[in-house]
């Protein structure tokens, strides 16, 4: 029987450059928890190094946790990419990682604000803050494993074309995101969403009312459009969500609901 189930499929962890430190896994899953959503996304910039972290922690919680990454092209946008293996957003995590600018995070060539110290093996009195400078990798039980030096900030090499094409090689959904944003969004960078591009959805962020989206971007409707928070601070999970249609909180049932298939759909 087909049920509807709360997915926000566009969140970062304390590894994303511009994410408050207290988003880390354990703590992502049990705010997800809290406030009934069925599935997320872990999408961290340009990197999932905290994706295992966040499925160990949500092993016994009844939450669905999906591989993600929000990568950069080098026209500047973001596209979202959800798989439901580890081992193939990893597969896209060294293709991304090739294709980086050799900058390190914290080196002069590029300058970004100062960040609070962060001892290796724990959060130490911080409890709040910019983390993301640190770029954190954690385990499930949010014990600081290593940092992130590579600038998961910067845009890659790869055209928008090459990571929806590596997306699809590897078995997942390219979706583009938040394309009412000026900033980072393909139609504000591109002019237009090319039509040969093959994105599995279109992401509208929290900023813009759905029926606002439904009148800009009319031209697009052919495409499905998924809601999602695009959280970098704890408050801000689950503030918009996606409903799906299917028989279950399972990567492949969502493919087929954002397909339509056999009654599954999207539900805004």
């Amino acid at each position: 029987m087909l049920k509807q189930f709360k997915a926000d499929l566009h969140i970062h962890t304390c590894l994303s450059p511009c994410s408050e430190l207290q988003m880390a896994p354990s703590t992502i899953v049990k705010t997800a928890s809290e406030k009934r959503l069925n599935i997320i996304a872990i999408t961290d910039h340009n990197s999932a190094e905290n994706v295992i972290a966040a499925k160990k922690a949500a092993e016994s919680t009844g939450l669905t946790v999906l591989a993600g990454m929000e990568v950069t092209t080098n026209e500047e946008v973001h596209i979202l990419a959800i798989f439901d293996d580890i081992e193939d957003v990893l597969k896209l995590q060294d293709v991304v990682y090739e294709n980086l600018l050799h900058i390190e995070n914290n080196s002069p060539d590029f300058l970004i604000p100062p960040h609070p110290p962060l001892t290796k093996g724990g959060w130490g009195d911080l409890k709040g803050g910019i983390g993301g400078f640190n770029q954190v990798v954690v385990n499930e039980k949010n014990e600081v494993l290593s940092f992130n030096n590579r600038l998961l900030i910067a845009a890659t090499q790869l055209t928008a074309y090459s990571v929806v094409d590596t997306i699809h090689s590897l078995g997942g959904l390219a979706i583009a995101s938040h394309i009412d944003r000026e900033v980072f969004g393909i139609i504000s960078h591109l002019g237009f969403i090319p039509l040969d591009l093959k994105l599995d959805a279109l992401e509208i962020s929290p900023n813009t009312p759905l029926e606002k989206a439904k009148k800009i971007f009319d031209e697009y409707s052919h495409i499905p459009w998924i809601t999602s928070s695009d959280a970098h601070h704890l408050n801000d999970i689950g503030k918009v969500s996606t409903g799906f249609l299917m028989h279950d909180s399972t990567f492949e049932e969502l493919c087929m609901a954002i397909k339509g298939v056999d009654g599954r759909k999207v539900i805004l």
